[in-house]
């Protein structure tokens, strides 16, 4: 067995997915309700029926790099050539830390509160990981500053997700500028970024920074699974500079040859219709609700900038506990966000993709829980 396997810990969330009933009110798992637009499925099963469904190269049909590339549109990342695409953005993350990183030397420094998907790769692979909290003093808010000044002199990747899964705050243009900046002045060699974008399309403000934009050396990754409610399908992207591709793909094909020939067809036709983002609009009047119903039930939340995420605070010690408990006597599943970062022990991270009807009670519950446990939900 490999001991590295064996170390790592399993999924918390879906630990905790498991454990629902069919009456649970489920906050927990993120991952859209919607159901996707099934036009694209069908332009897909004709081009197949009379193409075939056979392997593409490994880095990807080239009408699809071609639209991804051009849609996006990243100075100096917006040739074809700078676009693979993967089995969904997990494998993309995983393809870029096993392949820009050497255990050996050099270090990834994490920006918390993050997925665990980041550090649990780290872990795996024996490459070293610093972490740099955002905390509550500033809202979570992403502090360029409290970045770079955790830089070392072993750094070769910065790993930031804006929209942030689990808090939804979004690094600011002028903060992704100041990094950028900052990242090209130093001498050596690059420090790369990985600008984990899978909640790109679903933002509620205009202020949203892109490294791709305004720094050369960033890997940008993204997926149709948020955007388009199409997380089964396990169809993403990974931009990267033209020089580290080459490594980057060679790895991509060793892990799973290439993606889904037909899940690249369903891309292709979304991007072709520029449908990418036509599901956006309906979370807008959801995180609203959401928002309401945190005042309804009294509780104090991270008010998201994007994703479809609200983190309340329930206060306590064990926050896993809690969730636990929550499920078996409340029939309500939400995810410990301490899982995500130390600094948000004593919150819970909660989905808004269910019906608001479901939030409104389930918040109720959550503020009845805590209250029954005698902790403070609110610092007002």
């Amino acid at each position: 067995m490999n001991p590295a396997i064996e170390a790592v810990g399993g999924s918390t969330i879906r630990a905790l997915h498991a454990r629902r009933t069919p009456t649970s009110i489920n906050l927990g798992l993120g991952e859209p309700t919607l159901l996707p637009n099934m036009a694209h499925f069908e332009r897909a099963t004709a081009w197949v029926a009379e193409n075939g469904c056979r392997y593409s190269t490994n880095i990807g049909h080239d009408d699809l790099r071609e639209a991804i590339a051009r849609h996006y549109d990243y100075p100096g990342l917006n040739d074809p050539g700078n676009v693979c695409i993967m089995t969904g953005s997990q494998e993309a993350v995983y393809i870029a830390m096993k392949t820009l990183l050497d255990p050996a030397r050099d270090e990834a420094l994490l920006v918390e509160p993050a997925f665990p998907v980041y550090a649990k790769v780290a872990q795996i692979e024996g490459i070293a990981l610093k972490r740099v909290a955002m905390g509550p003093e500033t809202g979570y808010a992403i502090d360029p500053d409290a970045i770079l000044a955790a830089i070392g002199p072993s750094t070769r990747m910065i790993i930031i997700c804006s929209p942030c899964n689990p808090t939804g705050r979004v690094i600011s243009k002028a903060a992704t500028k100041r990094i950028a900046d900052a990242l090209s002045a130093r001498p050596g060699p690059p420090i790369y970024v990985m600008h984990d974008e899978i909640y790109r399309e679903l933002m509620y403000v205009e202020d949203a920074g892109e490294f791709g934009k305004v720094y050369p050396y960033t890997l940008a990754i993204n997926s149709l699974s948020k955007s388009n409610a199409l997380t089964g399908l396990r169809l993403g992207w990974l931009f990267a500079p033209l020089d580290v591709m080459p490594q980057i793909v060679k790895m991509h094909g060793w892990a799973t040859s290439c993606a889904s020939t037909f899940g690249q067809r369903v891309a292709y036709e979304i991007f072709a219709g520029n449908d990418l983002a036509t599901q956006a609009a309906w979370y807008r009047p959801q995180r609203e609700g959401a928002l309401a119903a945190v005042r309804e039930a009294g509780l104090e939340a991270i008010e998201p900038d994007g994703a479809f995420y609200v983190c309340l605070r329930v206060g306590g010690e064990d926050t896993l506990e809690f969730a636990e408990s929550l499920i078996d006597e409340r029939d309500v599943v939400a995810v410990p966000a301490h899982i995500f970062g130390a600094s948000l022990k004593g919150w819970l991270r909660t989905s808004f993709v269910g019906p608001l009807d479901d939030i409104r009670v389930g918040y109720r519950r959550i503020a009845e829980h805590a209250k029954s446990r005698n902790l403070s939900v609110s610092r007002k």
